[in-house]
């Protein structure tokens, strides 16, 4: 059987950071390394050769790919230079982006040169929203934002909570439709690589609990990351940030059922939330770890450049700069709110909003995609050692 390589693929891999794959010699010292590799299913060795002979579809439907968590040792053993790593890092940016809906914004979040577009597009929305509204203004001493977009007397729903709710249930729900669908499309091109039996599939509680929570319990442990040699510090970036989104997302669901379902029977709850109160609590020390956890890959990602010697892409600083400015936005809302400086303060607080829907929009394409990703090939990793399926044998 020919090969038929995809050069456009090649030519996208080179430029997306793996440049170095042409060197590979396949002398499997990569796969050797890899604190990840098992000997059952090795890799990056395969991998390499199949990225230099372009097979893009075999590519984007192995698993071991998402399996990576570019450890670094491979490279830092590779007597050739040749960067598995970050070969196969390459190789994620375009599968998220291969398996992205709609791909049109998929493409758009791949080139820094789109990024006045990227910003603009939920720029532009918010300032439309916010005009709608009747409640755009710039006011000044103390503000409570929970009057950003005006107010109404109708007591069962604020206004405020209907527009933000329009804005980021949109976004967010658009994301989740794109990961879906991506992840459906991934499953079913990986389980084509596999001899399952028919009538011996698992039910969705059985997926659950046998493949899917295990998974989930790995990413939050950073069990794997854990097991790295050369980058191993990138758990210390990688889990308080894990645990900042976790305790945010505390603080956004207290603030839903507070304000607006027990806020009908006790108006006292609307308004801000008390800065003792224990969510709220939990919520300024997870801003503050996610800017700590960004300071640290921050200072990985440069520091790896500086080293190697070569420039970052677009892929490997944007979801960086989007949590940054989320942190940074958030946290200057707070401080000019309780400072009585209302114009500043709702300015920040524009421009959070922007970055969270950025962040909610543009999640199934960027690095923010491994989350989802990573956790289902992890999950089809168990599922390909599990009596769920059979072993594929030789004609």
């Amino acid at each position: 059987m020919g090969i038929n390589p995809d050069l456009k693929f090649i030519k996208y891999i080179k430029a997306a950071g793996g440049d170095t794959v042409k060197k590979c010699y396949q002398c499997a010292t990569c796969s050797v390394m890899c604190p990840l590799s098992s000997d059952e299913k090795p890799f990056p060795r395969k991998e390499m050769i199949w990225a230099q002979w372009g097979l893009k579809d075999k590519l984007v439907a192995d698993p071991d790919v998402f399996l990576c968590h570019q450890c670094g040792d491979c490279t830092a053993y590779c007597p050739r230079g040749a960067k598995p790593g970050d070969v196969l890092g390459a190789i994620r940016a375009y599968a998220y982006t291969h398996y992205g809906f709609p791909s049109g914004l998929a493409k758009l979040a791949t080139e820094a040169k789109n990024l006045p577009i990227l910003i603009g597009i939920p720029a532009i929305i918010i300032l439309v929203m916010w005009f709608i509204s009747g409640g755009m203004h710039l006011p000044e001493g103390k503000v409570d934002f929970g009057y950003f977009f005006g107010h109404w007397d109708f007591k069962y729903l604020s206004k405020n909570v209907l527009f933000i709710d329009i804005i980021m249930l949109s976004a967010a729900g658009l994301a989740a439709y794109s990961a879906y669908k991506g992840i459906s499309t991934m499953w079913g091109k990986m389980a084509e690589q596999l001899e399952c039996n028919p009538d011996f599939k698992p039910s969705c509680k059985q997926f659950v609990l046998d493949f899917l929570w295990p998974s989930v319990q790995e990413i939050i442990s950073h069990k794997r990351f854990n097991e790295c040699g050369a980058n191993k510090s990138r758990a210390k970036g990688h889990q308080p940030l894990m645990f900042a989104f976790i305790g945010l997302l505390l603080l956004t669901g207290y603030s839903f059922v507070a304000k607006d379902i027990f806020g009908i029977f006790i108006p006292s709850l609307h308004g801000p939330i008390p800065q003792w109160n224990p969510f709220k609590i939990i919520g300024n020390i997870s801003a503050i770890a996610m800017l700590y956890g960004i300071f640290v890959l921050w200072g990985n990602r440069a520091h790896e450049e500086s080293v190697s010697g070569t420039k970052g892409t677009f892929y490997d600083w944007f979801l960086i700069y989007e949590i940054v400015a989320v942190g940074v936005t958030g946290l200057l809302s707070e401080l000019f709110r309780l400072a009585g400086v209302g114009s500043l303060a709702y300015i920040s607080y524009y421009l959070h909003l922007v970055s969270v829907m950025m962040l909610f929009l543009y999640m199934p394409y960027t690095k923010f995609a491994h989350l989802v990703y990573r956790t289902f090939a992890m999950a089809f990793e168990k599922y390909r050692e599990s009596s769920f399926v059979s072993v594929k044998k030789e004609d």
